[in-house]
């Protein structure tokens, strides 16, 4: 078990340090690692929780490594996969907090060949997961159905309805179709246990506020503001901006120019947005305020994930269920297509270099199959020079 725990802790950890471009460029990189290279687990098991990840607030990628280091190695691969994925990017943001004024890393030419990278290895992931999870007409139909949903209709709602919606129509088209024996989904967690996490997050929700009131504490207001945005934010990390920056603008703990800075700054580091709280806790109070804003904005996720986990994999098995879950993870394929458009593609690809430059490290990664490492070190460097050769040093934050 130990072992299990320190392979899942360095194995995210490199994660953390490689996975650039956002919450669904992550699920690429999750996808190519625990499901392809190590076969931690399959592409049906990954697609449900993916897609229940998508049903309960939080940051997603950070509660799909969550689930699957409680998979792997029960609570303590869990607490590992987190700790893991998230310690970089919050060691850089509260350093950033102190050299906001000093140095500018936002436009440098290693990051726009990151951006690039995280186009190629999404790509790849939308390729392998929908060759497995919408290899018919009918779930392909499924997918490209939300693709267009999920581009025309952007709320903070909506890839919630879309995924209800998908499930529906799994359901109706598949109702007839003998259920399949999937494997459970094992967690090492008492049905007990995880209803004592669900409790947990409901009561912190309704206490926190009235503890802030009757205690005049900047730690614990500090905790209340970044719980609470983490417990109610759908749709990922770019969403939590607004809640953010109502709770500690208006406030004063942090100023609006501070706010913007750091957000940029965020985009320019790998692993979860929700780190943004890091550098927004380390202005508002030092060192300590940021490790109390990073605990706050990530435990609903880690309660909400050990609190249901447990019972999806109850319910999946449900001879109802079943035929709804395909359509289901047909529609995962098809968010994660029109997220490869919108933000990764849009904010990537501005020119025919910058197509090139990804078509180039797509074939790498499809045809070549050349670890996601290597791929990510090769887009470092040609970032850098593409940037010298066609955009000028000032991509490279001198």
């Amino acid at each position: 078990m130990f072992k299990n725990v320190l392979e899942i802790f360095f194995v995210s950890l490199r994660l953390g340090l490689t996975s650039f471009g956002g919450p669904v460029a992550h699920l690429g990189y999750f996808h190519n690692e625990y499901v392809k290279r190590r076969k931690w687990l399959d592409d049906k098991a990954y697609a449900d929780l993916v897609a229940l990840s998508q049903f309960i607030p939080g940051p997603a990628s950070s509660q799909v490594g969550i689930g699957i280091g409680l998979m792997r190695a029960g609570l303590p691969g869990a607490v590992a996969s987190f700790i893991g994925f998230t310690l970089p990017s919050v060691a850089v943001l509260i350093g950033f907090a102190f050299m906001i004024q000093t140095y500018d890393l936002t436009d440098a030419g290693w990051i726009y060949g990151l951006k690039i990278v995280a186009v190629a290895v999404v790509a790849q992931a939308i390729m392998g997961m929908g060759k497995k999870l919408a290899p018919d007409r009918e779930r392909a139909s499924i997918a490209i159905v939300t693709l267009i949903l999920v581009l025309l209709w952007q709320t903070v709602y909506s890839q919630v309805a879309f995924i209800v919606l998908a499930g529906v129509a799994g359901y109706f088209v598949y109702r007839h179709q003998k259920p399949e024996d999937t494997p459970d989904i094992l967690t090492g967690l008492s049905y007990r246990f995880a209803a004592g996490c669900l409790g947990l997050f409901f009561t912190l929700l309704a206490l926190l506020p009235l503890a802030r009131q009757m205690f005049e504490a900047q730690w614990l207001a500090l905790f209340d503001s970044f719980y609470r945005a983490g417990a109610l934010v759908f749709g990922g990390g770019h969403v939590v901006l607004p809640l953010l920056e109502r709770e500690v603008v208006p406030s004063g703990l942090v100023g609006a120019d501070e706010f913007l800075a750091g957000y940029g700054a965020t985009q320019a580091v790998p692993g979860p947005l929700f780190t943004f709280a890091s550098y927004l806790g380390t202005v508002a109070g030092g060192i300590s305020g940021g490790l109390i804003a990073t605990a706050a904005i990530f435990l609903p996720a880690f309660l909400l994930i050990l609190g249901t986990l447990p019972f999806w994999s109850r319910i999946r098995k449900h001879p109802v269920i079943q035929p709804a879950v395909l359509g289901v993870n047909a529609a995962v394929v098809g968010i994660l297509a029109a997220a490869l458009y919108n933000p990764i593609f849009t904010s990537a690809i501005d020119t025919a270099v910058d197509f090139a430059f990804a078509a180039g490290l797509f074939g790498l990664l499809v045809y070549w199959k050349m670890p996601a490492w290597l791929v990510v070190l090769i887009g470092i460097v040609g970032g850098a020079v593409i940037s010298w050769l066609f955009y000028g040093q000032i991509l490279f934050g001198l």
